[in-house]
């Protein structure tokens, strides 16, 4: 009898610890018996995986805001990479957390050990030469996004589009004022949902212009209700003092999570770039998204081009073209953001069109994707055949 199928892991925040939670069902129907360990979240210990440090180890963002926790993350990795390779796994995955995860990649792959990053960095929109570094870092990497695909294929790095989990997720269709009874919502107010991140320093630099934009909006037009679903207590406290002082006669409703709810409840959305972006697409909504960096990290970015997309947001890449308002940095001005979401909240027409554009994205994305990626991750291994019905996207 073969011996069981050992897997590492190493899963960012609460998005990757999600992906890893869903991965790990997958594999155990493909390989039964398989043991997983590494750096997880609650999701993927309750999947099974033997945690040796918490995902949320992981949470930083920003070019600059990095740097006073990489002495932490470098004795992390160190740390990390040890006992990985002590216990020499059959593969190991790294789900998302592209700056930790590829450069323990490249040193378990020295050793040989196979590796694959689940979750593709953005190297097609910014910094394209990381692709090198990718190339010596990974066996495969799985990608969430068909347009990924094609750009690994044009560098000659393995890689396979399994579609995204939250495409499998959430219903093709879904129904408003369900949602809106199942918060305790108006049933005909119009409702505009607000997403200000999951990170806290993300909030926090984001707080204020969601708050302003509030106020904008609420004077404009004083029927319009907000809805506001917050990541953790830290990021509801961070955004309650930005209403405080920002918009403090504005009635925003403050959820403990419950985002994709709060989106299918709402006519219209303001997000943080990220992955609230492709939820509130999948969700049909029409949204404005914004995207702020600390000062440092935005000027490096402009100063040495770092940015090759033309787009930031998931829904207008997508699409490859501008179907959202996205706005960075200067842009972010609550009378452009409001203006834009009262053109929505006032053109059903227009909103009806973009959820028929957004439908025909979800459909391309909705691959069953956690199999797909165990499959794929079992192809690599030799113990499964390969997977042939990603490739046509």
């Amino acid at each position: 009898m073969p011996a069981p199928l050992r897997v590492g892991l190493v899963a960012g925040e609460a998005s990757g610890d999600t992906l890893g939670a869903a991965l790990i069902g997958a594999l155990e129907r493909l390989a039964p018996g398989a043991q997983f360990f590494g750096i997880a979240g609650p999701k993927m210990q309750a999947a099974g995986c033997e945690l040796w440090e918490p995902a949320e180890a992981l949470a930083v963002m920003g070019l600059f805001e990095i740097v006073r926790d990489l002495p932490r993350l470098f004795r992390l990795r160190s740390r990390v990479r040890r006992r990985f390779l002590d216990a020499r796994p059959d593969v190991f995955v790294g789900i998302d957390a592209p700056e930790f995860n590829l450069r323990l990649a490249r040193d378990l792959r020295a050793a040989g050990i196979p590796t694959v990053q689940y979750v593709s960095p953005q190297v097609w929109a910014w910094r394209q030469g990381r692709v090198h570094s990718i190339h010596r870092s990974v066996d495969l990497v799985l990608c969430l996004l068909p347009f990924e695909k094609r750009f690994y294929g044009s560098q000659g790095v393995a890689a396979e589009f399994v579609g995204h989990p939250l495409a499998d997720a959430i219903p093709l269709s879904v129904d408003r004022r369900q949602a809106r009874a199942a918060l305790g919502l108006d049933l005909d107010a119009p409702i505009v949902a607000l997403l200000p991140g999951s990170r806290r320093g993300e909030v926090a630099r984001l707080a204020g212009d969601f708050a302003a934009t509030a106020q904008w909006l609420a004077a404009e037009r004083p029927e319009i209700k907000f809805v506001a679903p917050m990541a953790s207590a830290a990021t509801r406290a961070i955004f309650a003092q930005a209403l405080e002082r920002a918009a403090p006669r504005v009635q925003v409703r403050l959820l403990e999570g419950q985002a994709q709810s709060a989106l299918i409840a709402a006519d219209a959305a303001l997000v943080a770039s990220g992955t609230a972006s492709l939820e509130a697409a999948l969700c049909k909504r029409p949204m404005v998204v914004v995207y702020r960096l600390g000062a440092l990290s935005a000027w490096m970015i402009r100063r040495l081009n770092l940015v090759k997309s033309k787009f930031f947001s998931q829904p207008n890449l997508l699409a490859d073209r501008r179907v959202v308002g996205e706005y960075f940095q200067e842009q972010i001005r609550p009378e452009a953001i409001g203006a834009e979401l009262l053109m929505w909240l006032n053109d059903p027409g227009r909103r009806a069109s973009l959820e028929q554009e957004f439908l025909g994205i979800h459909v391309d994305l909705k691959r069953d994707a956690s199999a797909r990626a165990a499959q794929a991750i079992m192809a690599l291994l030799g113990r499964a055949p390969p997977v042939t019905a990603s490739a046509a996207p």
